[in-house]
């Protein structure tokens, strides 16, 4: 049996993400992981207008809404090096971020394939991968 491994997001973004409607999550740490990742939305949202403009339908809102548990899963493809403020907005349709969050000297941006929502799972989080027990 092998561990699978969990990625927490403050929501909307982790239901963002788990909806395929972001495809880049920008961290300011590298990971070498690569392959299927769950989706975990923090206990704690975002309070931030501009990433609730995001939420457009009812059903990303209901998705939103679902903290403290595993939300969704993904494939981990890559991990992009942003070092100019220009790299970072150039991927801006993919990760969702305004340009000028890009901070200095560098940051990451984790890449996502294959996302798709799952049925809601309380599970606590971290803030790097953890483990998530079958």
């Amino acid at each position: 049996m092998s561990t699978r491994y969990a990625l927490s997001l403050k929501q909307p973004w982790a239901a963002l993400l788990a909806h395929g409607l972001k495809s880049i999550e920008v961290r300011n740490w590298s990971t070498p992981r690569r392959g299927p990742i769950l989706i975990h939305a923090a206990r704690m949202p975002d309070p931030r207008p501009e990433a609730w403009a995001y939420v457009t339908t009812r059903e990303l809102h209901e998705a939103a809404e679902q903290i403290g548990g595993i939300i969704g899963a993904a494939e981990l493809t890559g991990c992009l090096t942003y070092r100019t403020p220009e790299e970072f907005a150039a991927d801006r349709e993919r990760h969702l971020n305004e340009p000028l969050w890009f901070k200095p000297p560098v940051l990451y941006g984790f890449t996502f394939a294959a996302m798709k929502p799952l049925p809601f799972r309380r599970l606590p989080g971290w803030m790097r991968f953890f483990p998530v027990p079958e």
